[in-house]
């Protein structure tokens, strides 16, 4: 079975409101075995919404939408399904009384513009919200079918919950589980992956594909297979096979942040970390501090608004961008109680990085077009890559 999703509301469109829902729904989908292959957005325009439902059909089974079922004139959802499935739309009693009681049980005054709301497609399922005013419904026909959520989060999880998921369950009949897992790798980049993985990458199940973030790339395992167990099963094998290729590279699964695992590796193998950034706003030590653990894994902290000011602070020691950073890396680790040192700093197009224990040197420099912001977050980010690298390699040789 294919899905699409379309959320609907002129406020997504206009930057106004963050489209959450569509992120859920395709989790939800995706563990319940069901293939996503569209999101769609479209504004409070009943022609527009008709169109975008019309070519959902001629290429997913199923459409879920959210968004449109209030009472106001800017709610077109309901005639916009209609129209797209040829049907007209009809006032249900049951759905007005529903409504009717919903209002009174919350002390509320209802209007008669919400007597549009008990208005669905002809031959439409109703579903009971009852966690809001706003009936929902799933419309059937030999095009599709289209499953009509509101678009307030909290409604549309429960009913996805309670009675969409049964529904397609029960309608996909013996669909197979669709289970991923993601490997959070440091200290590489896109391409270079491509290059290590590629040839796994064109298995066809489980699948691989690559995520770029600012600074690191995960890695996407995604598996299908009849039952969960079996499904886990194949993730496992083919993460064993990229962990053979670039285990080096991987520091963690899932939502496990970068500087998470730095801090646990720090407190693991009781070591402390220095950092010095210059024109970086303090993202690093931001990053850092955010991990409960962060503060008592750190020995020193050094910040500088630019570059000039970290000259002045190390004197006489560098000319370039590089050789100041690997300079005040260096001293950091002579100087303090630290185990591995953080020097990081960015000017103008340049930043520049370097790690050290004292004894190694990690280090690089790199120029960045993009926004300042970006640049902040991308040096912490390869900043922290690199220290993670180096403390792996102590470890390994310890």
């Amino acid at each position: 079975m294919n899905a699409e999703i379309i959320a609907i509301g002129t406020e997504i469109l206009l930057g106004e409101l963050v489209d959450t829902n569509s992120n859920y729904i395709a989790r939800i989908l995706r563990d319940s075995g069901i293939n996503v292959y569209f999101f769609t957005t479209v504004g409070d325009n009943q022609q527009r919404i008709t169109q975008v439902l019309r070519a959902g059909l001629e290429r997913s089974d199923v459409i879920i939408t959210t968004g449109g079922l209030g009472p106001t004139v800017d709610d077109m959802t309901r005639p916009a399904v209609a129209s797209a499935l040829g049907k007209p739309l009809v006032f249900r009693q049951d759905l007005y009384d529903q409504i009717a009681d919903r209002f009174a049980r919350f002390g509320a005054r209802m209007s008669e513009n919400n007597r549009q709301q008990a208005y669905i497609p002809e031959g439409a399922l109703p579903i009971e919200n009852t966690v809001g005013t706003a009936p929902c419904f799933i419309a059937e026909s030999s095009a599709g079918t289209i499953i009509s959520l509101p678009g307030v989060p909290r409604e549309m999880k429960h009913l996805m919950q309670s009675h969409v998921v049964p529904y397609l369950q029960q309608r996909n009949g013996t669909g197979k589980i669709i289970k991923s897992l993601i490997l959070k790798t440091a200290g590489i980049g896109e391409s270079h992956l491509d290059e290590k993985i590629g040839e796994l990458m064109a298995n066809a199940n489980p699948t691989i594909g690559l995520s770029a973030h600012t600074g690191q790339t995960d890695i996407r395992i995604t598996a299908s297979a009849e039952t969960v167990e079996l499904a886990m099963s194949m993730l496992e094998d083919m993460a064993a096979q990229v962990r053979n290729r670039i285990g080096d590279y991987i520091y963690g699964e899932g939502d496990y942040p970068l500087e998470n695992a730095i801090v646990d590796v720090l407190q693991m193998h009781g070591q402390k970390l220095a950092i010095c950034e210059a024109g970086t706003d303090g993202s690093l030590h931001q990053r850092l501090k955010s991990v409960p653990q962060g503060p008592g894994v750190l020995a020193q902290a050094e910040a500088y608004p630019d570059v000039g000011a970290l000259r002045q602070a190390y004197p006489n020691s560098a000319d370039t961008l590089d050789e100041l950073t690997e300079a005040a890396a260096k001293r950091l680790v002579a100087e303090g109680q630290a185990t591995v040192a953080i020097a990081i700093a960015t000017q103008s197009s340049s930043t520049a990085i370097a790690v050290s224990d004292g004894k190694r040197i990690r280090q690089r420099t790199y120029g960045f077009g993009g926004e300042e912001t970006q640049a902040h977050l991308w040096a912490a980010t390869w900043g922290l890559s690199f220290a993670w690298r180096l403390l792996r390699e102590i470890q390994i040789q310890e």
